[in-house]
């Protein structure tokens, strides 16, 4: 069972100011390729997983934001991180 949520919003500053939903949607494709669990929210993606692997995806997030071309990345985090496991069901399995 993992170990972590993870929320991340990613906000690359473009040249230009270039519409930055490319470049979000690359960062989505980064964790769709890292196959973890992940539900793309309106403000903020959420992974499930163990707490390294979910923050090395964060930084292969950032380095791609640069490699497009993205002056820099402002990347808003929060971590729920719970030894004994964790879910994002067991979150919110009382709302649906």
């Amino acid at each position: 069972m993992a170990n972590s949520l993870i929320s991340v919003q990613i906000i690359p500053k473009t040249k230009e100011l270039k519409d930055v939903i490319p470049f979000v949607d690359a960062a989505i494709a980064i964790i769709e390729a890292a196959g973890v669990k992940y539900k793309v929210q309106p403000l903020e993606t959420t992974m499930e997983g163990e707490l390294s692997e979910l923050l090395h995806i964060i930084e292969v997030m950032n380095k791609k934001m640069i490699e497009l071309g993205s002056v820099n990345v402002i990347t808003q985090v929060k971590i729920l991180y719970q030894p004994t496991g964790i879910t994002m069901e067991t979150l919110t399995e009382k709302y649906h």
